[in-house]
Order: structure tokens, then sequence, then C-alpha cells
């Protein structure tokens, strides 16, 4: 009997649970292989539907499922990632005061921890910003411009009843423009019950540092794109970045141009905000920068197979590696698609140095690319054809629902957008505070006794 291999995977995103995936078709007549998952969250998320979340055109739960109900023979940990020893093959998982930390043993190990939102060194916007990374910050973000509407109906003062209605949405990339969308259509189908609100109150502003937004989309296609929001009432700033936030106001200023001197080039501007939307940009996890690994701008620095440069059973994939791609010269693009890509072949070396097979070269071969741009519109790059318009958004959504993994979500997200095609949007704020501690009604209680 051959010895046990163990694998072991961490991290529940697109390229963890792909990873997870393959590897059991690899293996699902060999016992030999044990296959272990670990993440943070019990689901998996299908974040490029975030923002729809947010403008509450898809339910919440319908962009979630179930990590066990993708599995088949893989053992699953919902816990955070302590420590990674490459050396004594071990990792850590954390304990709670309800569960006690667990040590994994792994022969190979496939990181796949994704990434986390970065600040750029501007600390304060932690604090103040919104953000588009995880389904609580979809939630946090509705509920924020609801109450905005909520706030500005009443609000008496001119000035800061344009502050509440302005939004501004920092990042011109997927995230940033279909945020930015996807905001600005709940905030028109909203308006209509909001009697002391009109349209030219209402403001949403995108800053890109950029020259353009959308980069690595086809540039007519950008181009189109940025038309078209400003015709939906968008503002979209290029070669803007943002100088600070207090909070209340948005500091900006011009980036300078390559082709002019940069005497003047930085004039500061201000837009009175109330929310700030940061969709700028992603870092790879603390737990991976403070790694013994080999990094290369905080991402693992790995070779052709995808393999850790100085662990060779260790492979790194999606957001938490650095991979250059030879055709651009630039890093490769922290999206699904290629997470998936590199999933797929770090399965198939998995697989090739378990059973003494050849190992395969990863090459990206970008499928194409879609970005839902508003209501009935998008633009969609695919297979050498450029489209726009309600064509392309038909094709956004044709591909999108054909990517989630389970048959009863595809039909929820189905139901969610013919719902949304023929009624109002749900304007309801979910409040999501804890209740109040039995405490504060001690004093009450006293009184009541006295009575």
């Amino acid at each position: 009997m051959s010895e046990v291999k163990r694998i072991l995977v961490l991290g529940g995103g697109f390229a963890g649970i792909e990873c997870v995936r393959k590897l059991e078709s690899y293996f699902r007549h060999d016992d030999n292989a044990q296959i272990t998952l670990v993440s943070e969250d019990n689901f998996f998320l299908f974040t490029p539907m975030l923002p729809q979340v947010a403008s509450g055109n898809v339910e919440t739960r319908h962009i979630v499922i179930p990590i066990r109900t993708l599995l088949k023979r893989t053992k699953f940990y919902e816990a955070e990632v302590k420590s990674i020893d490459p050396y004594g093959k071990t990792v850590i998982l954390s304990g709670t005061s309800e569960k006690r930390g667990v040590s994994l043993h792994y022969d190979y190990l496939v990181l796949a921890l994704g990434s986390q939102t970065n600040f750029f060194g501007m600390d304060n916007l932690e604090k103040l910003a919104y953000t588009m990374k995880t389904l609580n910050d979809a939630v946090i973000l509705r509920n924020r411009v609801i109450d905005m509407l909520e706030q500005a109906d009443n609000e008496t003062d001119p000035i800061l009843k344009k502050s509440l209605l302005t939004f501004v949405i920092v990042g011109g990339g997927f995230a940033g423009i279909e945020t930015a969308g996807e905001l600005n259509d709940l905030l028109l189908d909203a308006r209509k019950y909001y009697s002391n609100i009109q349209r030219n109150d209402i403001r949403v502003t995108v800053l890109e540092a950029l020259p353009s937004i959308l980069p690595g989309f086809n540039e007519k296609l950008a181009k189109f794109a940025q038309e078209k929001l400003g015709e939906h009432g968008i503002e979209v700033r290029v070669s803007t970045k943002l100088a600070s936030f207090s909070g209340s106001e948005v500091v900006i200023e011009d980036v300078p141009s390559a082709t002019k001197e940069a005497v003047n080039q930085h004039p500061l501007g201000a837009i009175l905000t109330r929310t700030l939307i940061w969709t700028a940009g992603v870092t790879p996890a603390d737990i991976i920068k403070k790694s013994v690994f080999k990094t290369n701008r905080g991402g693992i620095a790995i070779n052709e197979f995808l393999q850790s440069v100085d662990f060779a059973e260790v492979f790194a994939i999606g957001d938490c590696c650095y991979l250059v791609d030879p055709n651009t010269n630039r890093p490769l693009p922290p999206t699904a698609q290629s997470a998936e890509a590199e999933a797929e072949v770090a399965a198939q070396n998995l697989y090739a140095l378990v059973r003494g097979g050849q190992k395969r070269k990863f090459v990206y071969v970008p499928k194409g690319q879609l970005a839902i741009i508003g209501k009935r519109s998008a633009i969609a790059s695919l297979f050498g054809f450029h489209l726009h318009g309600f064509i392309a958004w038909w094709l956004w959504k044709t591909i999108y629902l054909s990517k989630i993994p389970r048959l009863d979500k595809k039909v929820r997200i189905f139901i969610d957008w013919t719902i949304d095609m023929f009624f109002d949007r749900d304007i309801a704020r979910l409040k999501t505070m804890k209740p109040k501690p039995l405490e504060e009604f001690k004093e009450l209680d006293e009184v009541d006794d006295v009575w």
C-alpha cells in the first residue's frame, strides 16, 4: 500500500475552490490522496455580483454558495490561518474561546489566500471609506446609500443636502465602474419615493488616476463606457487621484501628464461628500507578506509551473502570487478568470508531482472581458469581437449566470433579475447592529421596583 499524500489548500475563493474541484477529479479513484481545504468563511462568494447586491438587484444570499455543498471528498475547516511553516510543512489554524486551534501537516500546499484592500498608505481611509471586497461591504454600502437618501429628503440646508447625495468612487477598474453604474441605478430608482430629492441633487463621481478607465480593456470600448456613464449622469474624472478624505470632503489632484511639464500639474480641488467608496487596488493578504516565502511586490514569487521558487512542494495561485504576463510585461490582473486558470494548472502539476507525470507550464490566455456599466448596458470583448450596449449586457448576464456553481443559485439569481425588470427595488435599510445589552436596563428595573 502506497503512502498517503496530504494536499492542503488554503483559501476558499475562485482559485482555491477551482483547485480543489480539479484535484477531486484527478484523484477521484485514489484513496491515497488526502485533500483538505481551509477557508475563513464556510461559503464561496461570487464577487463579480457584489455591486448588484449593493444595489439591491440581487438578493444577498443568492451569490454565496456553501463550500461543503461543492466538495465530494475534501475535508473542510472553517478557520483563519495563523501561521505557515514551509520548513516543517505545517499550517496552524487559529483557535477561539469556543474551538481549539489546529495544526495541519501537509506534503503539498496550495496557497490561494487571495488579497485585501490596498489603501496605498492612506491609513485614515480604512476607517472612513467604504470598500467592495466582501459580502458585508456590499450590505453596508447599500444601507449607507439608503440612509443618505433618508437624511437628505428631510434636510433643509442645501449644501449639506448636496454632500449627503454625493458619492465618490475611487478607482476606474471593473469594480469601480460596475459599482458606480449599479449605485447610480439604485439612486435613480429609489428617488421616486423621496419627494424632496430632485435628479440634479444626486451626484456620482468616479476618480481614476490613469488616463482612461477600465485599464486593459479595448480602448474604443473603454471610451464608449465612459461616454455611456456620462449619459447616465455619472461624472468620470480620469488622470485624477485622491489626495485626502476627511469624512466630509474629498481633496483631489491632477496626475501630471508625461507629455507636459510638471509645472502647475497638481491643482487641488475638493468635493463635498459623506460617502467615499474605495476600489482602487488590492494587495496580497498580510499573512503572505509576513511569511518566509520569497515575495515580489507582496505576492509570492513563483516559477512557470506556479511553484514557490524556494519550496517545490508549495504552489501559489490567485491574488496572493506574483506572476507577470509575458505578452504585456505586467502582473496578471487580479481577476476570477486568471485565478481559475492558475488553479487548473496548479492542480494538474500537483497530480504530476504525486504520480510522477510531466508538469505543465502556465500560459495565460484570456477568454475575454465583460463589464456592466448601468441598467441594460455593458461592454464586452470576447474572442476578438468587441460589443457594447444591450447585447453586451445580455452576454454579461448569460456568461456570469453560467459560472454560478449550483443550479438552485442560478435559478434564484435569474428570478431576481426578472423581478428587477418589472418591479421597483426594495429600499428598506436592514440594520445589522447588535441588540443593546441588558445592563442598560438595570437602572430602569430598579425604578420600577420602587413604584
